[in-house]
C-alpha cells in the first residue's frame, strides 16, 4: 500500500488495507476504513479515522482514535490519547492523560494522570490518578 509524506508525517489513502505490521518513524494520519491486520508501532502521533481496524497491539507516542474504530490489542501510548465515540478496544495503558467519549468499550484503562469520561461507557477497570466523570 502507498503511503504518502509530508515532512515527518505519514499519510495512507482512505480505505487502505496492511496486510501485516506497521511502523512508522514519525506522525501517521490513518483516514478512515483504514484496516491494519498486524501490529501497529508510531514513533509520534496516530491519528486512526473512523470505521478502522487494527488487529493486534498499537504502540504510539500520543493517539485519536475516531468513532466506530476497533483495535483487538492492547495500546500502548507515551503520552495522551483520546478515544471517540462508539470504539471498540482491548485496554489502554498511557502516560499522560485519557479521554473516552459514550459509547466506547473498553477492557482495562490505566493512566498515569487523569482519565476524563463522558457519558455511557463500558470498562473492565479505570486507574489513574484521577478519575472525572461527566455526563450520565
Amino acid at each position: 500500500m502507498k503511503v504518502y509524506r509530508h515532512g515527518n508525517t505519514y499519510i495512507a489513502p482512505r480505505g487502505s488495507f496492511f496486510d501485516g505490521n506497521v511502523k512508522i518513524d514519525g506522525n501517521f494520519i490513518a483516514p478512515p476504513e483504514t484496516h491494519i491486520w498486524g501490529n501497529m508501532v508510531v514513533a509520534g502521533c496516530l491519528e486512526l479515522g473512523p470505521y478502522s481496524t487494527v488487529g493486534g497491539y498499537v504502540e504510539a507516542e500520543s493517539i485519536v482514535i475516531g468513532h466506530d474504530a476497533k483495535i483487538k490489542g492492547p495500546l500502548r501510548i507515551q503520552k495522551d490519547a483520546t478515544v471517540c465515540d462508539n470504539a471498540c478496544l482491548h485496554s489502554i495503558r498511557a502516560g499522560g492523560n485519557i479521554i473516552i467519549r459514550p459509547g466506547v468499550r473498553v477492557g482495562d484503562v490505566n493512566s498515569a494522570e487523569t482519565i476524563y469520561v463522558y457519558g455511557k461507557v463500558t470498562s473492565e477497570r479505570l486507574f489513574g490518578r484521577a478519575v472525572k466523570v461527566y455526563g450520565t
